[in-house]
């Protein structure tokens, strides 16, 4: 890092004082400068006035995980300054207003520290105090323009398009942008040693975040009815389902609404009525997070035992109880695999980045319907609120929904007595009905213990028989759910298995580790229930090891439980702190670890303790 298209620089404000649209601007003029890019927001769960944090990474080879530290810090929020010093990396920048003295401890060596009053310049300049605090953002990103070489005409061209309804915000945003851009080339050598240049490398992408990719995926994938209940950090979905839906599922001639979205109660109340929604036919929904997914376990069970399709968007966060609303985590993977009481196992799908959220949340649609069944699509907070550079996204037109075996009219005429949960097929699924549809079809949702027929029993055996077929059923989809991508290196003997959020880190570690001279062949969970090349992988390296976000290894966990492939065997590696993985995380495990003496790691000397 550390060079021309190749850096990462942080804005360190305080909550609440309108940096999120500076920050934002910068992004999206390197963007359209051509140049590989994502941001990264860490902010905090109250409204405003805790410290807040912008992370931008320019890539000129497509990397997007965390930096593991900053080439450039702009601190403007006091009670960080210790931090926001500490975070620069020897030979970094230090920006800060000047328009209050820095204190002597906090000036470090082997760090630049640059100052201009941002503040001073905003009161000599600007009328209102609100007015002054939002346009300080702007000046910053000026003089950030300035320092990076940004093409001030891109920047421009931006403002124009956010305030040309507004003349007096445009004029206010151009002259606050020119004063910071205008007072670090005439006081500072311009630009810095790392900075932008144009590239052509954006023109097939897009930035997007995983909450609105997964939206538009189920709009795409038909579904009609969304349920919630607001948590973070998953209501923007919701948020996001509801404009698209009125732009693509409103009648133009009549404004009549083609689609269902309700704010329910709670997230129990949310559950049931998009499981209501599912046996009634409709493509339905509901998005929550961790404690959301804990409070629908009662109903994610119903719709197991009645077999009833419906989608449930789980964008993790920290935890236990309220955890930390606003930072990241994997930890809800044991918890959504088995989720509800007695015996039950769901099909999950791990979308790694928003791209991936709009492709499998039509799939998820597709499979809850296949498999009447819910399906679980687990993003994070990280995926699902912050800014990504993605492939554009495509559409198949000839997509057609997979509704599974639901039976018609004409196929019910035929019908002398319907059976809900007879297995015709022998493939563990059987054939549903949907109300209204013909008398034929009609039969009792019981969530009580029930027959092949829908009948109520206690019956041990009739009984055993729907849970077997609901196992055989569970099995079938392992061949369904998204294969896991593989990626091998000749001469690999390690493996490193991730998923989710993970990817990006863990990409750029492989490549990090081949420099080092230690390669590794790499698994990407992408689906549960595994299928048998999941279990192949791990038994073709001597070593695996499982990179994941939480502090119990849950992915190791499951993976033990599911494959049968002892624990002991699959090495973790943890980071479960909130913040987005960072490649030398894993790089400093893998390393660590093949650096050890091979006594430490022998067979013999396990036996010996065993003894």
């Amino acid at each position: 890092m550390s060079g021309i298209n190749d850096f990462a620089f942080r804005m360190a404000t305080v909550n609440g004082t309108g940096s999120a649209s500076a920050n934002s601007l910068l992004m999206q003029a390197i963007f359209r400068m051509g140049i590989p890019v994502t941001g990264k927001n860490i902010f905090p769960s109250n409204i405003q006035g805790l410290p807040t944090f912008y992370d931008i990474r320019v890539s000129k080879d497509g990397y997007t995980a965390r930096p593991q530290e900053m080439d450039l810090v702009v601190t403007l929020n006091p009670s960080t300054y210790a931090k926001d010093v500490a975070a620069v990396r020897k030979g970094g920048y230090l920006l800060y207003d000047s328009s209050w003295p820095l204190e002597p401890d906090l000036v470090r060596e082997g760090i630049t520290i640059l100052g201009i009053p941002f503040g001073k310049m905003c009161v000599e300049n600007f009328e209102g105090d609100r007015n002054r605090t939002l346009l300080r953002n702007i000046v910053y990103s000026g003089a950030l323009a300035a320092f990076l070489s940004m093409d001030m005409e891109i920047v421009g061209q931006m403002l124009t398009e956010k305030f040309s309804k507004k003349k007096g915000l445009l004029e206010a945003n151009r002259r606050a942008i020119q004063l910071g851009f205008d007072y670090a080339k005439s006081h500072f050598e311009c630009p810095l040693p790392f900075h932008l240049d144009h590239m052509d490398a954006t023109s097939d992408s897009i930035i997007i975040d995983g909450n609105s990719a997964a939206a538009l995926g189920a709009v795409y994938a038909g579904a009609t009815v969304g349920a919630w209940y607001p948590i973070t950090p998953s209501t923007s979905l919701m948020e996001a389902f509801t404009s698209y839906c009125k732009k693509f599922r409103t009648e133009p001639e009549t404004g009549l609404a083609r689609y269902c979205i309700i704010q329910a109660e709670d997230e129990l109340s949310a559950a049931g009525i998009a499981i209501g929604a599912g046996w009634a036919g409709a493509r339905a929904f509901t998005n929550t997070a961790g404690p959301g997914i804990s409070l629908m376990q009662e109903f994610v069970g119903l719709a197991y035992y009645t077999e009833i399709p419906a989608v449930f968007f789980d964008i993790q966060r920290t935890g236990p109880s309220t955890g930390m609303p606003t930072r990241t985590q994997q930890a809800d993977l044991l918890s959504l695999a088995y989720a509800s009481h007695g015996d039950t196992k769901h099909i999950i799908l791990f979308p790694c980045n928003p791209e991936e959220c709009f492709y499998m949340s039509v799939k998820a649609f597709d499979l809850a319907d296949r498999f009447q069944t819910p399906v679980f699509v687990a993003s994070d907070l990280d995926i699902g609120m912050n800014d990504w550079m993605c492939k554009r996204l495509e559409w198949d037109d000839n997509f057609r929904p997979d509704r599974g075996k639901c039976l018609t009219a004409d196929e019910l005429e035929s019908v002398k007595k319907f059976s809900r949960y007879v297995d015709a097929e022998g493939d563990g699924i059987a054939a549903r009905s949907l109300p209204g549809v013909h008398g034929h079809g009609a039969y009792f949702v019981r969530g009580s213990g029930h027959d092949k027929h829908g009948t109520y029993t206690e019956d041990a055996d009739a009984y055993q028989e729907v849970v077997d077929r609901l196992a055989r059923k569970f099995r079938l989809a392992a061949t369904a759910v998204p294969a896991p991508e593989i990626h091998t290196v000749k001469g690999a003997k390690l493996g490193i298995v991730s998923l989710g959020g993970c990817h990006a880190a863990v990409l750029e570690a492989i490549d990090r580790l081949r420099d080092m001279g230690i390669v590794a062949d790499y698994m990407r969970i992408r689906g549960f229930p595994f299928d048998a090349p999941v279990r192949a992988f791990l038994d073709s390296h001597a070593v695996n090891f499982v990179v994941e976000q939480n502090r119990d290894a849950q992915l190791r966990s499951l993976l033990a439980i599911e494959t049968g492939k002892p624990r002991d065997e699959m090495i973790p590696v943890l980071d479960y702190g909130g913040m987005p993985l960072t490649a030398m995380c894993v790089v400093n495990a893998v390393s660590g670890h093949v650096s050890k003496p091979a006594t430490k790691r022998s067979p013999r000397k396990k036996k010996k303790v065993s003894a």
